[in-house]
C-alpha cells in the first residue's frame, strides 16, 4: 500500500545557518497513529511545518496522498488538518462562524449537520454563538481542533495538542482521535506527554537535533529496548550487597529493605533464576517480589543519551 505521507532526503537549513532537519526519510501509513517524540528544538515542529506546506524545505521531497507538497500544494494541503501549538483564532468571531469560514477556505460546501456533530464532539455546541475572545484557553484549544477538522481532512497533525490544557479536554480529544482513526483518518502527533504516545500510538519516531534516530512499531520498540526491573522485598534489611552476588549488579533500595535488579526481558538467560537460587543458598529471604517494564519515557531518554554519547566519542576521535 502506498504511504499517505512520504518524506525523502529532507533537509532544512535556515538563513542563520541552523540546520533544523538532516536527511529525514519517513513513510507514514494510512490510518495509523504516529507519534513523533523529541526534546525542545529537536525539529518536530519544523518537520510538521514542511509537510503542511508552511515552511519550504532546503532539499528533499514530501508527498501527501500522492501530491508533491510544493508543486501541487493545494491538493496536498486540502488533505491535511493542522492543530498548531500556538492559538491562532479570530477573537471577535463566533465559534460557529470561525469553523464555517475555515471549512470554506478549503472549498468544502456547507454542511450544517457535520459541523454540529463536530462541535458537539468537542463540547463546543453550547458555545457556538460565543465570541472566541470570551472563551477560556481550553475552549480556544477546542476551537483550534474544530477548525482543523472542519474540511474533513484525511490526515490530522496535532502539534503538542494537550500542552497546558485541562484533563477533561485531554480525555475528550483522545476519544475523538480514536473515533477519527477508526474512520480511516491518519493521525500524526507530537507530545511531551510520553504516556499519551505510549497509550495511543501505533508507531513511534524519535527525533533529536534534526535527525530521525529511529522509527519503530511501539510494541517492537518496547520489546527491543524495554528493560525489566525486579524488586525483591527482603524479610530483614541489609547493610550492603554480599560479594557473592556481585555478578548481578544489584542495588539496595529503601534503606536496605529492597534489592533491585535490572535485566533484559528478551534475553534467553535473564539471570533471575540463578539470582534467586543463589540468594536461597546464602539464606537471604524475601517476602514479596515484583517486576516492572521500562516505560517509553525511560527508553526515549536512553536513546537520546546514547546518541549524544556517540556524537561526543566521534568528535573526540576526530583530530
Amino acid at each position: 500500500m502506498q504511504p499517505i505521507i512520504s518524506v525523502s532526503n529532507l533537509n532544512k537549513t535556515y538563513a542563520s545557518g541552523l540546520q533544523a532537519l538532516k536527511r529525514i526519510d519517513l513513510q507514514i501509513r494510512k490510518g495509523e497513529i504516529f507519534a513523533l517524540l523529541g526534546p525542545n528544538g529537536a525539529g518536530k515542529t519544523t518537520l510538521i511545518s514542511i509537510v503542511c506546506g508552511i515552511v519550504t524545505p532546503t532539499e528533499g521531497t514530501v508527498r501527501v496522498d500522492g501530491h508533491d507538497i510544493v508543486r501541487d500544494y493545494r491538493a496536498a494541503r486540502s488533505a491535511i488538518g493542522l492543530v498548531p501549538q500556538e492559538l491562532s483564532v479570530f477573537a471577535f468571531e463566533s465559534v460557529l462562524a470561525t469553523v464555517n469560514f475555515s471549512r470554506g477556505l478549503f472549498g468544502r460546501p456547507p454542511n450544517a449537520g457535520f459541523l454540529e456533530k463536530l462541535l458537539r464532539d468537542l463540547s463546543l455546541w453550547d458555545k457556538r454563538n460565543d465570541r472566541i475572545m470570551t472563551l477560556s484557553g481550553g475552549m480556544k484549544r477546542r476551537v483550534m481542533i474544530a477548525k482543523a477538522l472542519s474540511h474533513e481532512p484525511q490526515i490530522l497533525f496535532l502539534d503538542e495538542p494537550t500542552a497546558g490544557v485541562d484533563v477533561e479536554l485531554r480525555r475528550d480529544m483522545w476519544e475523538l482521535v480514536r473515533v477519527l482513526r477508526a474512520s480511516g483518518v491518519t493521525i500524526i502527533l507530537t507530545t511531551h506527554y510520553i504516556n499519551e504516545a505510549e497509550e495511543m500510538a501505533d508507531r513511534i519516531g524519535v527525533i533529536n537535533k534534526g535527525e530521525l534516530i529511529l522509527v519503530e512499531n511501539k510494541a517492537e520498540l518496547m520489546k527491543k529496548l524495554g528493560k525489566k526491573q525486579l524488586t525483591l522485598h527482603l524479610q530483614r534489611p541489609m547493610a550492603k550487597i554480599p560479594q557473592e552476588l556481585a555478578d548481578w549488579s544489584l542495588a539496595l533500595k529503601d534503606g536496605g529493605h529492597e534489592i533491585e535488579y535490572h535485566f533484559d526481558s528478551v534475553e534467553e538467560d535473564t539471570g533471575v533464576p540463578a539470582l534467586l537460587k543463589r540468594m536461597g543458598e546464602l539464606g537471604i529471604a524475601f517476602h514479596d517480589l515484583n517486576t516492572r517494564q521500562s516505560s517509553l519515557e525511560e527508553i526515549f531518554v536512553s536513546l537520546v543519551s546514547e546518541r549524544a554519547g556517540a556524537r561526543s566519542e566521534h568528535a573526540a576521535a576526530v583530530p
